[in-house]
């Protein structure tokens, strides 16, 4: 059997990290999201992949190749006008010729091996639904079933009519494809496979659901990371080179540390926790727990970090300490840099409203701060951004914004 993964979209309400990457290349435990969907499908011998594709495609075409160092093969779709999930699936056609069943799911959500299991397990007539049930339903779609006969798909329900999200994860026959080719186009301008699906019901054709009490989790905006950072640290073992800790470190608890990564004498580190490669951590620097850190990452002498990801070729000074924060790529914090960590917090986004349960910052790339720097909890700060030493940065800066 074959998998398509929908990987074309960027992932607007996880900006400022997606202006420079799509959603499903966000680092979780190290590794793109998407990585952790294709392992899943390996790991159930799912070896076959279309990946659809379109915004920063590069990127991801350069990471993951042919597929053959995960296990796999992999070809590329383009979808070059992003028009909807059916119309995704529909961009996968010519590939699945003679294919008489097929899984396609989103490359954006963290799953564990089992979800896939569950799915295949249970499938049944031309296409299956995966679902997890759950106590809060705002913002997802829903599934109203009899049993496993899917009775209606309501997309952001006004009330709770029930408590089976979808997850976005399918089976389908070929058969799909004659209804996708029925799809209105909705609203929002778009045709999306839930609207082909219900096609499918209103027919008469039957559509089932599987359900799933494994790991599915959903980054829908920037500081969700960190919750699907939290949980797959918390699946790991202890990987620790024993030439990679100088005297008078103390770690405990399960941390993995890469290749040619040097922690110094002094540190403290409580797992669990992931350092990549060639990375110089210390001395007297102290690393707490749901904490990880991409490659080639240096972490000055009394910095505190805890609860946050770190991405590839970051610097922090000494004396800083940051929380419940997400740092991208290539950014430099100069001594005595602090995130301050608050709860509640509304955030405005595309000026939209939204809430973050715990949150310090999310700060995108290539931005390079000054020493002594305080950022108020909540604060959102783009790409290319430069701010001077001895400020106080209490409210979101746009892209490339100078703050002296």
């Amino acid at each position: 059997m074959k998998a398509v993964i929908l990987a074309a979209g960027e992932g607007l309400r996880c900006r400022p990290l997606t202006l420079t990457r799509s959603k499903v290349m966000l680092p979780v435990a190290d590794r793109p999201i998407l990585e952790h969907v294709i392992r899943s499908l390996e790991q159930n011998d799912i070896k076959d992949i279309l990946l659809i594709v379109g915004y920063e495609k590069e990127r991801i075409m350069n990471y993951f190749k042919d597929g053959v160092d995960f296990g796999v093969n992999i070809q590329y779709v383009e979808q070059k006008t992003q028009l909807g999930t059916a119309h995704a699936i529909e961009q996968a056609r010519s590939e699945l010729a003679g294919e008489h069943e097929f899984l396609a799911l989103n490359g954006d959500n963290f799953i564990e091996p089992q979800v896939i299991s569950d799915l295949i397990e249970s499938r049944r007539g031309d296409a299956t639904i995966l679902t997890v049930k759950t106590e809060h339903v705002s913002g997802y779609g829903v599934v109203r079933a009899e049993g496993t006969k899917v009775l209606e798909i309501l997309e952001n329900p006004v009330s709770e009519v029930s408590h089976l999200v979808n997850t976005g994860i399918y089976y389908f026959s070929s058969r799909i494809f004659d209804f996708i080719g029925q799809t209105p186009l909705s609203p929002k301008g778009e045709y999306a496979i839930t609207d082909t699906l219900q096609k499918m019901i209103e027919s008469g054709t039957e559509v089932s659901m599987a359900a799933t009490r494994s790991w599915w989790l959903d980054a829908v905006y920037a500081w969700d990371l960190l919750r699907l950072n939290s949980v797959t640290l918390g699946k790991m073992g202890k990987n620790v080179p024993s030439t990679a800790v100088e005297d008078g470190a103390y770690i405990k608890g399960n941390v993995s540390i890469g290749r040619n990564t040097i922690i110094r004498s002094g540190c403290y580190i409580v797992g669990p926790v992931m350092i990549g490669d060639n990375c110089d951590i210390g001395p007297n620097a102290v690393i707490l727990p749901s904490t990880s850190i991409g490659n080639n990452v240096s972490v000055d002498a009394f910095t505190n970090i805890r609860n946050s990801i770190i991405m590839n070729d970051v610097r922090i000074g000494s004396h800083g300490y940051v929380s419940d924060s997400v740092i991208g790529s290539n950014c430099h914090m100069g001594p005595y840099f602090i995130t301050e960590t608050g709860t509640n917090l509304n955030i405005i986004m595309n000026e939209e409203l939204h809430q973050a349960g715990k949150l310090g910052t999310i700060i995108g790339d290539d931005t390079d701060v000054g020493h002594r720097v305080l950022v108020k909890a909540g604060i959102m700060i783009s790409i290319n951004c430069r701010i001077g030493s001895g400020n106080i940065v209490d409210q979101a800066l746009h892209r490339g914004t100078l703050v002296l």
